[in-house]
């Protein structure tokens, strides 16, 4: 199955045959010259007709020997070929990106599968392969739509980028809810020398939407037919590759394979490794026509211009029609199409190699495909169990895939030394941010955590929204971390309404969230719940960036902003969308406070009402928030007043004023530059009273937050001195800036500051 040119006895192998093949010739040859005891001339006088010693026996031999001895000396080249590839190879493969090129190695397909019309070109030599040039761009087309594909395609890039030594340039066929996820992703990511573009999959659907289709990818799992027509008419070749493929070698390996075709080959595929086009899987069971065993899509080679000049677009559509005359349906989307054009036109197919895409679906022949793990070149999870599926070993293909799930994708930010990469606004004006910092400055780690670039990747989960007719929907929005995962189920149960979510994890955190979140029937029960992962980076909690990330992608006018260890009231937000009518929050620039209160005990009985609260309250079950450690927070709130209060009322700014407040959703933003513990609400809603936010208390809405430990933040900003005089000194920074934006206005909170 593998070439001849693979490792150390390989090498062994073609060293002792250029040695022993010209010696074993000769005295093949030498034999041969005898007849009857005697030397037989092959002089070219000799052999003419008029010879005294010709005959027709003497001249079928001699002609027999002049072709074995041709055939000798072109396979005594071509291992010498071999010899010299290998041994440049080595010390080549330890120089890494330092190499101007790097030549690769191609086994064969499964010598079963060759079939007349392919075989020529599908047999693979050992000699020295077409080289990737070093700077070289690998295109790859994926076609990508809703949530759980954004999240495959993650997993399938970081194996691409893991192991790749080339540029790559994406071709994402995307839905809009992908495109949203995906961009976000990348432009957060910035990995060098990857480039992204988007091509509209819903305006794809007219070009296929008249195919009926039984698979689970639904219309999106047609449109590789259509890339001819999609991508640019300046591209000339793409691998496309399906969401669930993940990669265990450098892809231009794959890449180079383009290098092989031959005549009219445009398609690089590999055979399918179960016996679904066979039609022997059950009784009835009636496939689309294929060639043999037929193909599978989930890894293609595409040569783009010569699929054009062949007029592919008409070549496909002709098929599908006559098929589905009888077919009625395809059963596997575009693969049953590529197939029945293949049928037809054999000529069209470079048969890859099966290790190029060893199939884990039940019933499949893909054990056949490596015989040791360095034989692996891509996994495809083809089967709907994905890593359910039974294999001999799914052992260790799920935990390779679940390395690179799990594997932090800030690693794969590494440049491609002596590869130009395309000038990337985003990344210069963050170099020349960061190259304006003192790094002498004690402070420099809290500033440069300001201008940190955090991956993120939106909607981890399936969300769907439905907006209010009447318009006064309002979303709740939080962030956390994996220690407070624990309050999503309850909050769930107190808050009926939507929910966007920040959580900071690691890859293998959010993998762990993922477990949680799936196996939850509360969670799961939830589809207007979104939740965005912004990948942790740096040595401080980044609670105002995730503030922000949750404030901007909510799909409601109005917004509350809580933090993930409060629990509302039964019913709030139902009051909440009256309480919007009633103040008109549309037309005034208002926030509306939320009272805080807490409790010291994990086990509460939640008041389902004000009058519960104020009996808990008045026997010390209850207090209201943080009035023993910092009582300036909350205390303008007046919450003497608010136990008799039946109206709305308005309280004043104070200094370290931090409530939580009900606003429309085009409000200020946080203030990056605080981040872990200290000053990151109170900053807010400072900003909100400059920009002349009335502040109005709720008469029958509460809060309660609920104990846990202490975070690792509030652990430092005790303990460490450094820690408390680089807030201060971020405070003061904070409070020049507002009085230079907002002029004399501004100059109260300096005055407060100081007397307070």
């Amino acid at each position: 199955m593998l070439g001849i040119c693979r490792g150390r006895r390989k090498f062994l192998a073609a060293s002792l045959t250029v040695l022993f093949v010209p010696a074993i010739t000769w005295i093949y040859l030498f034999a041969g010259s005898f007849e009857d005891g005697k030397p037989v001339s092959l002089s070219p006088l000799e052999s003419q007709p008029h010879s005294p010693r010709y005959t027709a026996s003497s001249q079928r031999e001699r002609e027999s020997l002049e072709v074995r001895m041709r055939e000798v000396e072109e396979e005594n080249r071509v291992l010498r070929k071999q010899l010299s590839l290998a041994q440049g190879r080595g010390p080549a493969h330890h120089r890494g990106n330092h190499s101007k090129t790097y030549s690769m190695e191609e086994g064969t397909g499964d010598s079963e599968s060759l079939r007349a019309g392919i075989v020529a070109g599908n047999s693979s030599e050992c000699g020295q392969q077409p080289a990737v040039e070093k700077c070289e761009t690998i295109h790859v087309a994926i076609v990508c739509a809703g949530y759980n594909a954004s999240r495959d395609v993650v997993t399938l890039v970081k194996s691409v980028l893991f192991h790749r030594r080339n540029p790559l340039h994406f071709h994402l066929i995307a839905d809009a809810i992908a495109k949203q996820i995906l961009a976000t992703l990348f432009q957060t990511w910035m990995v060098p020398a990857v480039r992204i573009d988007f091509y509209d999959a819903d305006e794809l659907k007219s070009e296929v939407s008249w195919i009926p289709n039984k698979h689970y990818s639904g219309i999106y799992g047609l449109m590789k037919l259509v890339l001819t027509k999609t991508l640019p008419s300046n591209l000339e070749r793409v691998i496309v590759l399906d969401t669930d493929i993940t990669f265990a070698t450098d892809i231009a390996e794959l890449w180079a394979v383009f290098h092989k075709f031959k005549g009219q080959q445009v398609l690089g595929l590999v055979e399918n490794q179960s016996d679904w086009y066979l039609g022997n899987l059950w009784k009835n069971h009636r496939p689309w026509p294929a060639l043999g065993r037929g193909y599978n899509t989930g890894v293609i080679l595409l040569l783009l211009d010569k699929l054009r000049k062949m007029k592919w677009e008409q070549m496909w559509r002709l098929t599908a029609e006559r098929e589905l005359m009888s077919m009625l349906s395809t059963s596997l989307a575009d693969q049953d199409i590529f197939n029945a054009v293949i049928k037809q036109n054999p000529f069209l197919v470079y048969q890859l190699p099966c290790f190029w895409n060893v199939q884990l679906s039940d019933h499949t022949r893909s054990e056949q495909c490596y015989r040791d793990v360095s034989d692996l070149k891509v996994i495809h999870w083809n089967s709907p169990k994905k890593l359910r599926v039974k294999n001999k070993h799914v052992e260790f293909f799920r935990n390779l895939y679940l390395t690179f799930l799990e594997y932090d994708g800030n690693l794969l930010r590494r440049e491609l030394f002596g590869c130009p990469s395309e000038a990337d606004v985003n990344s210069e004006n963050l170099q020349k941010q960061l190259s304006e910092l003192d790094e002498d400055d004690l402070c420099y780690e809290f500033r440069r955590e300001r201008f940190t670039v955090h991956r993120t990747h939106l909607y981890f989960l399936h969300y769907e929204y439905e907006p209010a007719s009447d318009n006064t929907d309002v979303t709740l929005v939080a962030q956390l971390s994996m220690d407070r995962l624990q309050m999503l189920e309850a909050i769930c149960k107190h808050w009926e309404g939507p929910i966007s979510l920040a959580l900071y994890l690691s890859d293998a955190e959010a993998q762990q969230f993922l477990r949680y979140a799936q196996g939850s029937e509360v969670l799961m029960s939830r589809h207007n719940v979104g939740y965005h992962i912004v990948y942790k980076e740096g040595q401080f909690y980044p609670v105002n960036l995730l503030r922000n990330v949750a404030m901007k992608h909510i799909s409601t006018p109005y917004m509350f902003l809580s933090d993930i260890d409060f629990l509302p009231m039964y019913g709030l937000y139902e009051y909440l969308r009256k309480s919007v009518i009633q103040l008109d929050l549309a037309n005034t620039k208002k926030a509306l406070i939320v009272p805080a209160f807490e409790t010291l005990r994990y086990r509460l009985s939640f008041p389902k009402s004000k009058a519960e609260l104020l009996s808990m309250l008045d026997m010390g079950t209850l207090f209201t928030f943080r009035y023993h450690v910092w009582t300036k927070g909350h205390a303008p709130t007046n919450f003497a007043k608010w136990r008799t209060a039946t109206t709305p009322y308005r309280v004043e700014w104070e200094a370290d004023f931090e409530p939580y407040v009900v606003v429309r959703k085009d409000c200020p933003e946080y203030d990056r530059r605080f981040v872990g513990f200290g000053w990151n609400k109170v900053a807010h809603i400072m900003e909100l009273d400059a920009q002349e936010y009335e502040f109005t208390v709720l008469p029958n809405a509460y809060m309660i937050h609920m104990p846990h430990a202490p975070s690792f933040d509030i652990t430092k900003f005790r303990s460490n001195k450094q820690y408390r005089i680089c807030l201060k000194t971020l405070k003061e920074e904070f409070q020049q800036d507002m009085s230079r934006h907002y002029g004399f206005a501004a100059l109260k909170y300096l005055t407060a500051e100081n007397n307070s």
